[in-house]
């Protein structure tokens, strides 16, 4: 049997993007429930102090899921990964880990952090008893930019979660969370 040049091609390209991803993902996988819950809590902080619009919807949410940092890694396949707190009110409600995978034109790797504000108790119990939130499926996500924050006010919120991404660094030519699946895990 013979292995052509192309099929050899995207063996390597799927081996280094796993290897990036890898290697960049034991940063993150490694916090104890102390680390995560200190890390959230400071993300919150830094969020509110350069995007007010997010202090605001916090104050109506039911709850706030916070990523602190998701590793992002990609050579044409790639994969992202974080671990995050689930807050009610002041008090940790849960944990969870944050992954998605994703194939195209694609190169580099970032880290960033991410808010999803749960506005709705629809939301809220479909997080609770999914086995799992893919982005994009179940309720309304609105992924706030700074001409959607512009728009919004505690009195023009409708949707079920809003999300707040934040703290860019690296090189990836795309940043999305859609298709993103949210899982519960075990601190």
């Amino acid at each position: 049997m013979t292995v052509t040049r192309r099929t050899f091609h995207k063996s390597i390209l799927v081996a280094a993007a796993a290897l990036s991803l890898g290697g960049l993902s034991s940063q993150v996988i490694g916090a104890t429930a102390e680390d995560l819950n200190r890390d959230a809590a400071e993300a919150l902080q830094a969020l509110y102090k350069t995007n007010p619009t997010a202090e605001t919807i916090s104050k109506k949410a039911k709850e706030i899921l916070v990523f602190p940092k998701i590793i992002k890694a990609g050579l044409v396949f790639g994969g992202s990964y974080g671990e995050g707190v689930l807050m009610k009110g002041a008090k940790i409600a849960g944990y969870y880990n944050s992954v998605s995978a994703s194939w195209g034109w694609q190169a580099g790797a970032e880290s960033y952090g991410y808010v999803v504000f749960l506005m709705t108790d629809k939301a809220v119990k479909y997080l609770d008893q999914s086995k799992g939130w893919e982005i994009g499926v179940g309720p309304t996500v609105v992924a706030v930019n700074e001409g959607v924050a512009k728009n919004l006010s505690s009195t023009t919120l409708r949707d079920d979660a809003y999300a707040f991404i934040f703290d860019q660094q690296g090189l990836m030519a795309s940043l999305s969370i859609e298709g993103t699946k949210i899982s519960r895990i075990k601190r």
